[in-house]
């Protein structure tokens, strides 16, 4: 090698990009967050989410959501859990309700009920066939699909309404510009916001709402995160949903099938760092998708800045 050229490393060194760092924490304010939970089948369950909900509720989300089993399978418990939220913490509950399984006059009872009780905000959704039961098909005497759903809440009341977007096309749409049909249908119906199906690239999001603004969409679109600590299950449910899982993430959790504590590390680091990637390109609000794990959560909400409001609990 010529005494006058540098090792390999070092014209790595010289010559490579410059990568400007991510925005230090102080030059960005905490973003805007959400959680969402699911219902508890067993009283240990319920036990559980509980400690998550009082775990998270010093954070003072936007709102949390609770989620609504296939063929509507958690009604009540969905109903039992927001309103146990409404009425013994600070959060404001969102509730998940889906065209599946019921007419519509069953729906906008379900609806009603809500906006008795208190609740405001609903997350419409056209929901899934229980498994085993094929396809979607819509019920007979109910709402065919979400824009249907939507418009039929808003004949209700005056819900606050968020719906799903899906930067990586939903798995039975014919295209992505249907798919994007779609989303502007809901929102032509009455949402005022979409969260989006987890995606795990930030470009990935970044061109959905470039491909959404030039449609003629401008609610908000909430990206949806998945900290992830099974890489496996992940994967196999990635695969049904249409989230495309890269390469470089089974690389991290290579080896730590047994290392549960390690897989929460990682878990940590690349959801801030998808976070805090999406931030430097001006994203404000993430939605958390917690699957009733709250330490995990905290920790990465923590590492965006956000931390716990002294008055947001109840007695």
């Amino acid at each position: 090698m010529n005494e006058m050229s540098p090792p390999k490393t070092l014209r790595n060194w010289l010559a490579g990009p410059r990568v400007d760092a991510l925005p230090s924490l102080t030059a960005m304010p905490a973003p805007l967050l959400s959680f969402e939970f699911f219902p508890p089948r067993t009283e240990a369950l319920e036990n559980q989410l509980w400690s998550c909900v009082k775990r998270l509720e010093p954070l003072a989300p936007r709102f949390v959501s609770v989620t609504y089993g296939a063929g509507g399978t958690t009604q009540a418990r969905t109903h039992a859990t927001v309103t146990r939220i409404l009425r013994e913490s600070s959060l404001t509950p969102a509730a998940h309700l889906t065209c599946v399984g019921a007419t519509r006059e069953e729906v906008d009872a379900v609806a009603r009920d809500y906006w008795e009780a208190g609740v405001r905000h609903i997350v419409a959704l056209r929901g899934d066939a229980p498994a085993g039961e094929g396809g979607y098909q819509p019920h007979p005497g109910g709402y065919a699909y979400a824009a249907d759903l939507v418009a039929g809440l808003k004949r209700i009341a005056d819900f606050e309404i968020s719906v799903a977007a899906y930067p990586e096309v939903h798995p039975t749409a014919s295209s992505p510009d249907e798919d994007l049909d779609n989303l502007k249908r809901k929102i032509d119906a009455g949402a005022t916001r979409a969260i989006t199906q987890y995606f795990f690239d930030a470009p990935t999001f970044l061109r959905f709402i470039d491909r959404a603004h030039a449609a003629g969409i401008t609610v908000p679109i909430v990206p949806g995160i998945l900290p992830v600590t099974n890489f496996a299950q992940v994967a196999k449910f990635s695969a049904m949903c249409g989230a495309r899982v890269p390469d470089w993430m089974g690389t991290l959790f290579e080896g730590l099938d047994d290392d549960a504590e390690t897989r929460r590390m990682v878990a940590a680091v690349v959801a801030a760092e998808q976070v805090r990637l999406l931030q430097a390109n001006g994203v404000d609000e993430f939605h958390f998708y917690t699957l009733n794990r709250p330490d995990l959560t905290y920790a990465i909400a923590h590492i965006l800045g956000a931390r716990p409001h002294a008055a947001s609990t109840k007695a």
